[in-house]
Parts: structure tokens; C-alpha cells; sequence
């Protein structure tokens, strides 16, 4: 495998073995690995209790009403698959530094052919829908073989530009039946409020949502100096030299408010993903990918 999905084979092979178990039960739907919320007969024994008139004769656990004189039901809980979307941010502003090997895009497509992966192999449909430059590509969840080569190629395939969205892809998947896990990753800075506004009604539904807020390390800690301070997305450019900008030169004072300013950002963002009910994980593009991987698995 690592020889062919290229840079991608280090990543998998550092996640041999990781399987995504659901972080609660999971809408009855095709037999899976997961623990269902619904109790029939055909999963893993869980209690006794006492028949109720319309109990499934065929729960009846006859050795024990010979032993008890008592009819008693077994109750177990089905297991069901957990179709994941990962939807996955490329507008232009995921492009910093531009075109580095560190960009926030390069980490966001690591992230994405590593979680497709883990997801795959824990018997899962995987998909992925990528904003970008071009618009949106979307492939639909699938088990077979050959889907995580197929996400990588799809990543690859897209560049990162425009001001394009995740906020319709999650109102289109709230309007889908069933349930499924929604991972969105994304440096936030396109969709604002209104896209964990728009995950509250999959969660509702019963979805899994989570969010990978991939951040720059040069974001986190930019270095000194003179800085020319552009909209990627909006394509308007500001003059550091004039006047009436405040980011000219990155002074002590004006590191400072800028530190304070992110931070207060990347709060919000935890906090709003949080407060829903979603699972929020930061990425820094230094963090090495399958570490953070693994971390978001293990839901810490």
C-alpha cells in the first residue's frame, strides 16, 4: 500500500491497525460494527426482562422459564455500519503559506486520506466532498476496495481557490435519511457561524459530527517583520504601508493583539462545535497527522 498511494504510504502505514469505533449508539441501519441504538434479537446479548404481551415470541429464553417458571426476553444490541462523509475545505484560504509543502491544504488532504482509511478499515462506507477552486467533487460512501486510493486521487486532483463553502454540503446531508458521521475539516475562516449552525441538524437527526480545524503553524507563530495583508478568497489586497492599516510591521504591540485576536478565535470556533455536541480537534500543520489521528479515535 505504501508504495502506491505515494506520500500518502508513511500516513497508512503509521495507522495499521486503527480502527473509529461510534462515541455513542448509532440509528438501526446495514449489520456493522457498531453498537445500535435499537435492541432486537440478532446482536450481542446485553439483559433478561420480563415478556411484555407483543415481546417476539422467539426472545422467550425457554431453559430459563423451565428453571424459573417465569417467562423472561432476551434483550440484545444490534450492531449497524456508520457511513462517514468527510467533507473537506478548499477555498483559497486553505492555500498558506501558498503552495508550501507545511499549507493547511496539504495537512487537510493528510487528514482526509488518513481518516478514510481508518474508517475503511472499520468496515465503513467513506466518502468525501471537497470545496475548491473547480467547485465541488463529491465520491459517495463506499466499502469496496480501492476507495481510499480513490479519495487520494480525488484530493490530488483538486486545487485550492474561491470563496466556495462546506455550510450547503452539511444542509444537504441534514436532508439525507439516515444516520451517518459528518467530519468537516476546515481552517473555519470561510463559513463562520452558519457552518456548525448547519451540523445542529444532522446531530439532531442522530449524526456524529466532528470538526479538524486545521491551522498554520505560521498562523500560530508568525515570524517579524513586514507583512502584506491580502484576502485570499476576496482577492483584496491592503497596503501595509498605509497610514490607516494596522498590520504594517509585525512590532511586539502588534504581536501581541494579533495573538490575542487568533485566540480568542480559535476558542470561539472550539467552543461553538463543543456547545452542539460535535467533537472539535485542532490541527496545527506542525502536529504530526496520524498522531492527531489517533486522538481523534480515542475521542480525546
Amino acid at each position: 500500500m505504501a508504495r502506491a498511494m505515494g506520500e500518502y504510504g508513511a500516513l497508512l502505514d503509521a495507522l495499521r491497525g486503527v480502527r473509529w469505533p461510534a462515541r455513542r449508539g448509532v440509528s438501526r441501519g446495514a449489520p456493522g460494527a457498531h453498537r445500535s441504538t435499537q435492541r432486537g434479537a440478532g446482536g450481542e446479548f446485553t439483559e433478561y426482562r420480563l415478556y411484555r404481551q407483543g415481546d417476539d415470541a422467539r426472545t422467550l429464553d425457554w431453559k430459563l422459564l423451565a428453571r424459573s417458571d417465569r417467562p423472561f426476553v432476551r434483550l440484545t444490541d444490534d450492531r449497524a455500519v456508520l457511513p462517514t462523509w468527510l467533507l473537506v475545505d478548499g477555498s483559497a484560504s486553505m492555500d498558506f503559506p501558498a503552495g508550501a509543502a507545511t499549507s493547511k491544504w496539504r495537512c487537510a488532504k493528510r487528514l482526509a486520506v488518513g481518516l478514510a482509511a481508518v474508517v475503511h478499515a472499520s468496515g465503513d462506507p467513506v466518502g468525501v466532498v471537497v470545496v475548491h477552486a473547480g467547485g465541488t467533487t463529491r465520491l459517495p460512501p463506499r466499502t469496496r476496495r480501492g476507495t481510499v486510493q480513490a479519495i487520494a486521487h480525488l484530493l490530488d486532483g483538486c486545487v485550492p481557490g474561491g470563496d466556495h463553502t462546506l455550510t450547503p454540503e452539511v444542509a444537504t446531508l441534514a436532508r439525507a435519511e439516515g444516520a451517518s458521521r459528518v467530519v468537516c475539516i476546515t481552517d473555519a475562516l470561510s463559513d463562520g457561524e452558519a457552518l456548525w449552525r448547519a451540523v445542529t441538524a444532522p446531530l439532531v437527526s442522530g449524526a456524529l459530527a466532528e470538526c479538524l480545524h486545521v491551522v498554520a503553524a505560521e498562523e500560530l507563530a508568525p515570524t517579524a517583520g513586514v507583512w502584506r495583508v491580502q484576502d485570499p478568497e476576496a482577492l483584496a489586497e491592503r497596503d501595509p504601508s498605509a497610514p490607516d492599516e494596522a498590520s504594517r510591521v509585525l512590532t511586539a504591540t502588534t504581536r501581541s493583539g494579533y495573538d490575542a485576536a487568533f485566540a480568542t478565535f480559535r476558542e470561539g470556533v472550539a467552543q461553538r462545535w463543543r456547545g452542539v455536541g460535535a467533537g472539535y480537534t485542532e490541527v496545527s500543520t506542525a502536529h504530526d497527522v496520524a498522531r492527531v489521528i489517533r486522538g481523534v479515535v480515542r475521542g480525546g
